[in-house]
């Protein structure tokens, strides 16, 4: 058993002061009716007068993420899901004895507060405190406040800190929830179905990948873990439910690092009667209508990229794209050898596996993924890279099959940075 460090022996004393007041050190009900986001909100742009006539009533409750301790008044920062918010505590207000409590209050508490909205004289959104409850002493000490939780190992095997001190962690987790909602909503005014296949299974099937396997002891079999949604999901189409989807979880027993976990969530969308532009669009609205939810318009800077995401992608063969960077027609050749030949006048080795098609993707990757910025649906991908797609009647060298390329570039950019903030 490890030791405690001298500040958690700290916080412990505290722990047994807190309980000789009578009080529960570890929380109580306490009812918060307001948040810092909306707070703040409330008085934007109003003057000292106008906030001071308001006499704005609040009661927030959060975790103390910054401390200024005086004489007989102090600022400290609460930190509620929105957000961030300054209160001022004095003596006058609260009385000697809760002035004294929270004086013995750390960095990563959670109390409550009841006061009024003020602005301080740099025009700061303040709540001036006129009671003061403690709600749960923090036993652990968080990350120092300036560089924050910082080490991505450690973020990741504690994603509760990461919520606690990473403002873009605690926005993604809370956009998650909103954007499956968007999802289901969308899909359903369309009228598919979602549904809820099983996690277990005798067979595997769907993809390729190493499963989790477990066993069932009242059959005596070994059972998997999905590695896949889309079998159940086909076998409902066939039994007559035309229109259908699943945000599940599946499990993939292979290697972890920033981009890849064992455990994760997809979204498989399944519809009898449609074909590639049909699930184009599809793609598109779902995308469209979760960024409009989000930021309330189709508008997004991401990396010093204006984007919109408006309905009205880009749709492009894989061939027309290769073309506009290269000059190069592929549809024209039909020679393997030819193919091959502008590959190596290209700087790209031709593997000994290489056909036509692989020829085409390799083109694809070096002169035309890192160009894409707008989202771009891309098809016709070559048959040699797309065993499971259908041909495309008009030329079967291709097939009909899409994916849709978003910063493409910039994203990869981001992920292989060092200093990446994982979320």
């Amino acid at each position: 058993m490890r030791e405690f460090t001298e500040q958690e022996l700290v916080r412990r004393e505290k722990v047994e002061k807190i309980k000789a007041l009578g009080i529960d050190p570890f929380g109580h009900r306490f009812d918060v009716t307001d948040l810092s986001m909306d707070i703040k909100a409330s008085v934007k742009d109003k003057s000292h007068e106008e906030v001071e006539s308001l006499e704005k009533n609040v009661t927030i409750a959060g975790r103390i993420m910054f401390i200024r301790k005086m004489g007989k008044a102090s600022f400290f920062s609460l930190k509620d899901k929105l957000g961030n918010i300054q209160v001022y505590i004095s003596i006058n207000d609260v009385g000697e004895e809760v002035y004294s409590l929270f004086k013995s209050a750390d960095v990563g508490d959670i109390v409550g507060v009841k006061g009024k909205v003020m602005l301080t004289q740099t025009n700061e959104v303040t709540v001036k405190c006129i009671e003061y409850t403690h709600l749960v002493k923090s036993l652990k000490v968080l990350p120092e406040k300036y560089h924050g939780l910082t080490d991505v190992e450690e973020r990741f095997r504690r994603r509760y800190v990461d919520l606690i001190m990473n403002d873009d962690a605690r926005r993604i987790a809370f956009a998650r929830p909103k954007i499956i909602r968007t999802i289901q909503l969308y899909l359903d005014n369309l009228g598919y179905t979602e549904v809820e296949t099983p996690i277990l299974g005798t067979v595997l099937g769907g993809a390729a990948a190493r499963p989790f396997i477990t066993h069932h002891n009242t059959q005596n079999i070994d059972m998997y873990l999905r590695i896949a949604t889309e079998l159940n999901l086909k076998r409902l189409l066939v039994g007559g439910m035309d229109a259908v989807y699943e945000i599940g979880r599946l499990f993939r027993n292979e290697g972890m690092d920033r981009k890849h976990n064992p455990e994760f969530t997809t979204i498989e969308v399944y519809k009898a009667y449609s074909d590639l532009e049909g699930m184009m669009d599809l793609t598109e609205g779902i995308v469209s209508s979760c960024c409009k939810s989000l930021n309330g318009c189709y508008e997004v800077d991401f990396l010093n990229h204006h984007i919109s995401l408006a309905p009205g992608f880009k749709r492009a063969h894989m061939v027309d794209l290769i073309k506009e960077q290269t000059g190069i027609d592929f549809f024209k050749i039909t020679d393997f050898e030819e193919a091959a030949s502008l590959a190596r006048e290209h700087g790209i080795e031709v593997e000994s596996h290489f056909s036509y098609g692989h020829i085409v993707n390799a083109f694809f990757e070096k002169y035309v993924e890192d160009t894409i910025v707008d989202p771009t649906f891309v098809f016709g991908h070559p048959v040699e890279i797309s065993p499971l797609a259908k041909k495309d009647d008009k030329d079967p060298r291709f097939t009909q099959r899409f994916e849709l390329f978003i910063l493409l570039n910039l994203m990869t950019q981001l992920i292989n940075m060092k200093d990446l903030k994982i979320s």
